[in-house]
C-alpha cells in the first residue's frame, strides 16, 4: 500500500517515513502546498498523512483539491493546531481521522491501518478471492489454508491487484503502489515481469483458483476463470 506523507517539519517527515517504511508500506513525501498538490494530480494513494500549516499554502487546500477532484484520498490530518473549528473543517472537507501533534508513531500506525480497514478491506484485515486468503496485518497469504511463502514486493503485488479484482491494473499503476518513487528510474518496468512470473509460479504451484492475465503491453488483471 501506498502513503503520501505531506509535511514539512524535517525531522517528523523522516521520522514517519522510517517508520512506515518499517510497517512494509511505500512512503512518499511532500514537503510543501505546491509538491502535495502535483503529487496528488500525479498519482493515487492508499493513505494520505496531511499537516495543515504549510509552506506555500493550507493543507485544508490540499483536502479541497481532493474533493474536487473525487479522489478518495483515505486522509488523516497530523497537525499542532487542536482547535474545534480546524477539525470540523478538515472532516467536513473529507479527512477520515484527525491527529494532534506530538504523538506516539505507534497511534499513528494504528490510525494508518484503521483507516486502511475501513476503506479498502471493509472493517477487516484479510482478503479473500476464490480459495486464497490474505492477512494484510499478518502479511501471510494462504491457498486452501496452506502457506504460500511470498517475499515483499510479491505480497504487495498480490494485495493491490486482489483489491481491484477483475479490473486492469496498468503496469505505471502497479510501480507506483508497490514501489513509489523509485520506480521512476525504470522506464521499460520489466522489473514488474519479473515479479509477476514468480508470483504466478507461486500461485500455481500452490493449486490457487486465481488467475494473473497480461493485457498485452497494458498491464495485468486478477481474475477467477
Amino acid at each position: 500500500m501506498k502513503i503520501l506523507v505531506v509535511e514539512d517539519e524535517a525531522g517528523l517527515a523522516d521520522v514517519i517515513t522510517r517508520s512506515l517504511e518499517r510497517e512494509h508500506y511505500v512512503v512518499e513525501l511532500a514537503r510543501d502546498h505546491r509538491s502535495a498538490l502535483l503529487k496528488i494530480a500525479d498519482h493515487a494513494y492508499d493513505v494520505i498523512l496531511l499537516d495543515i500549516m504549510l509552506p506555500g499554502g493550507s493543507g485544508l487546500d490540499v483536502l479541497r483539491a481532493l474533493k474536487q477532484q473525487g479522489t478518495p484520498g483515505n486522509v488523516i490530518i497530523i497537525s499542532a493546531k487542536d482547535s474545534l473549528e480546524d477539525k470540523l473543517t478538515g472532516l467536513d472537507l473529507g479527512a477520515d481521522d484527525y491527529l494532534t501533534k506530538p504523538f506516539h508513531l505507534a497511534e499513528l500506525n494504528a490510525r494508518v491501518r484503521s483507516v486502511l480497514r475501513r476503506k479498502a478491506l471493509g472493517g477487516g484485515n484479510g482478503i479473500s478471492a476464490g480459495n486464497l486468503r490474505m492477512d494484510v496485518d499478518g502479511r501471510s497469504v494462504q491457498v486452501d489454508g496452506a502457506e504460500v511463502a511470498l517475499n515483499r514486493k510479491e505480497f504487495d503485488t498480490l494485495q493491490h491487484l486482489l483489491l481491484n479484482k477483475d479490473r486492469l491494473v496498468t503496469r505505471g499503476a502497479l510501480a507506483e503502489h508497490v514501489w513509489g518513487d523509485h520506480a521512476d528510474g525504470g522506464d521499460d518496468l520489466d522489473f514488474i515481469y519479473s515479479q509477476i512470473k514468480n508470483l504466478r509460479r507461486k500461485l500455481k504451484q500452490a493449486g490457487a483458483t486465481l488467475e494473473i492475465q497480461a493485457v498485452y503491453g497494458i498491464g495485468y488483471k486478477l481474475v477467477e476463470p
